[in-house]
């Protein structure tokens, strides 16, 4: 469950929250971010870290993943949580990004992105053992 606020609506039905719709349309109808929001949709805890999205977006570098989810976290789609200093380890990712409820409810309203089949693509990519691994991790709590 999100700390987040629900969304409300001002008199003429706006969003109040501060979460610009149109910019969040413009930023899931790029191919690469829209990708990468099907992959964050289709985990299995709906919190990959970036090596499990290059993984499953091998063409698309690191550097410019990170950019997208930059992009997609500028506008409230995205969200970003880290593992504790203390619960880190060595070697493993820290740094995980999962749908923020504003993002979950747009996608939802408009009929962007379909949790079941997107999970079902995600679970029928072969994995490496690493990528299991990370699959496997804990996970932060949600910011």
């Amino acid at each position: 469950m999100s700390s987040e606020p629900p969304a409300s609506r001002g008199e003429a039905g706006e969003r109040t929250d501060g979460f610009d719709e149109w910019a969040a349309m413009r930023a899931v109808g790029q191919q690469t971010r829209a990708g990468l929001l099907a992959d964050i949709v289709g985990h299995p805890t709906g919190m990959p870290s970036v090596p499990e999205l290059n993984y499953t977006n091998p063409r698309v570098g690191r550097a410019t993943i990170v950019e997208h989810l930059e992009k997609l976290m500028d506008t409230g789609v995205v969200g970003k949580a880290e593992l504790p200093p203390g619960e880190r380890h060595r070697d493993l990712p820290y740094t995980f990004y999962y749908l923020t409820e504003a993002g979950r409810d747009f996608l939802d309203r408009n009929d962007v992105l379909d949790e079941r089949i997107w999970s079902d693509q995600y679970e029928r990519v072969e994995k490496t053992p690493e990528i299991r691994e990370i699959e496997a991790m804990d996970r932060p709590k949600r910011n």
